[in-house]
């Protein structure tokens, strides 16, 4: 089955342009004009990735993120997020309410459909892990559910702060360093910056402080991260 995109974008030019890609790619595309749309549209065809303008008529695409990372439905579709901005700043925001890329316009169709495919490698878990259920002081990943729990309570992580939990779940008490995180959780791109680790590392943290479980992801000064589970 081929994969389905969402594209959630304004201008008539890069919504056809990038719908006329995708399905050149290989890939099923469903487009919108507005965020409130594309809202609409998940609840009759889930898309496999979203490719979401930043600034939409209307609600933003920061808050069309917020909605999806909200809903339990939905908060595991990948988004990637295009845009005009291009300050450091902006791709922090954008990276911390939820997106997992951030491509600058202008670009070109081939580089997007390479981070399309990157994206969506490393949201999708080895086959082998399917089966595995990781637990410490109460906090539980489910990989059959793609859930994580805290005593019946659903925490929503994003597919990247899902992944990244499961690595340190796999591996606690080990120190790893941003380069070897990118390694390991992102996978072999040269798309993603080391500082990208940090920003899903806080919104990790922030997910897991209600049930005061942030203190698990440790820094380690001078080394990186690591999940501490004593």
């Amino acid at each position: 089955m081929a994969t389905r995109v969402l594209v959630v974008e304004d201008d008539v030019a890069i919504r056809d342009m990038l719908c006329f890609s995708l399905r050149h790619s290989g890939f099923e595309c469903d487009a919108v004009s507005d965020a409130e749309s594309g809202l609409a549209l998940l609840a009759q065809q889930r898309p496999d990735i979203i490719l979401l303008d930043w600034m939409l008529p209307g609600v933003d695409g920061i808050e069309f993120i917020r909605r999806l990372r909200s809903n339990e439905y939905f908060a595991e579709i990948p988004v990637i997020m295009l845009t005009a901005k291009g300050e450091s700043e902006d791709m922090v925001k954008g990276l911390s309410v939820g997106a997992d890329d951030y491509v600058n316009k202008p670009f070109s169709p081939p580089e997007l459909m390479a981070r399309i495919k990157a994206v969506l490698r490393r949201c999708q878990l080895p086959e082998a892990d399917n089966d595995q259920l990781l637990e410490f002081g109460g906090l539980r990943l489910d990989m059959k559910s793609h859930r994580v729990m805290v005593d019946d309570e659903r925490v929503d992580l994003g597919p990247t702060e899902f992944r990244l939990l499961h690595f340190f779940m796999k591996n606690p008490e080990r120190a790893y360093s941003r380069g070897q995180l990118l390694d390991h959780v992102w996978g072999d791109t040269v798309y993603i910056e080391e500082r990208t680790v940090d920003v899903h590392i806080r919104r990790l943290r922030k997910a897991l402080e209600p049930s005061e479980h942030d203190s698990l992801v440790q820094t380690v000064r001078g080394v990186g991260y690591r999940f501490a589970v004593d």
